[in-house]
């Protein structure tokens, strides 16, 4: 165990108000690929002609629906994926009672899957899904079982994820509580998210404390006002710190 590691487990183990911030790297250990990335911007470029930000915004959706499901369906719903160490850990970590919230970015489903109960999803989730007519939800397989543009077997409406798309402006209760609980952590973990996807990013700014931690294998724009930076897997890191 690595002296940065064997620092947060003393954290851990001291404290008592922990809260998570997380972002694609906690899933890509979970086979779940970041869109954000190099390669997935060149795959979505070299297939439909389009970078995944504009194929995942409001204006698109309305315009070109049957290009963002198929691009939903094949990049971005992993209905095989599995929680690592790192949701197992943070969930058998809220069950102690040590962790009050995970936050994340993520719209996989998976710290749920794992057992997280208090999570705020501040871009939604793909696994809750509605009539964009007659507000009637549907799961995941509706979506990934119909061909086409999915419709409401309802009214016929087109039926969306419950996702926050670009030019779409993130749900106000889930910021309120988020923020609430970045205000009142004592120690806060960052995993998995270059920080740089705002506003989600800007949450960071509202941690009073002076027990930062940043775990994660690149550079962000936040290291000199962390207190600690673990350049290791997170998965790895949650497994060492908690025995998994």
């Amino acid at each position: 165990m690595s002296p940065e590691v064997l620092e947060l487990k003393k954290l851990i183990d001291e404290s008592d108000s922990i809260v998570f911030f997380g972002g694609a790297g906690v899933s890509t250990e979970s086979n779940i690929p970041d869109f954000r990335s190099e390669n997935g911007i060149y795959n979505a470029v070299n297939q439909y002609g389009y970078p995944p930000e504009t194929m995942l915004s409001h204006s698109f959706f309305i315009s070109h629906p049957d290009i963002f499901f198929d691009y939903l369906r094949k990049n971005l719903i992993y209905p095989d994926a599995k929680p690592n160490n790192a949701h197992i850990g943070l969930a058998k970590l809220e069950e102690m009672g040590k962790l009050k919230a995970v936050i994340t970015q993520n719209i996989d489903n998976l710290h749920q899957m794992a057992g997280s109960k208090n999570v705020y999803e501040l871009h939604g989730t793909l696994y809750k899904n509605y009539c964009t007519k007659c507000g009637k939800n549907f799961d995941v397989d509706y979506v990934m079982n119909s061909s086409g543009i999915p419709r409401c077997d309802k009214c016929g409406g087109i039926v969306r994820p419950d996702v926050v798309l670009y030019e779409e402006g993130l749900d106000g209760t889930t910021i309120y509580k988020s923020v609430d609980a970045i205000e009142k952590a004592d120690v806060l973990i960052v995993g998995g998210t270059s920080l740089n996807v705002y506003p989600a990013a800007g949450l960071i700014d509202y941690y009073r404390g002076n027990k930062l931690v940043l775990i994660n294998k690149s550079v962000t724009s936040y290291d000199r006002r962390a207190n600690l930076i673990i350049r290791e897997n997170i998965g790895e890191v949650f497994k060492e710190v908690l025995g998994l």
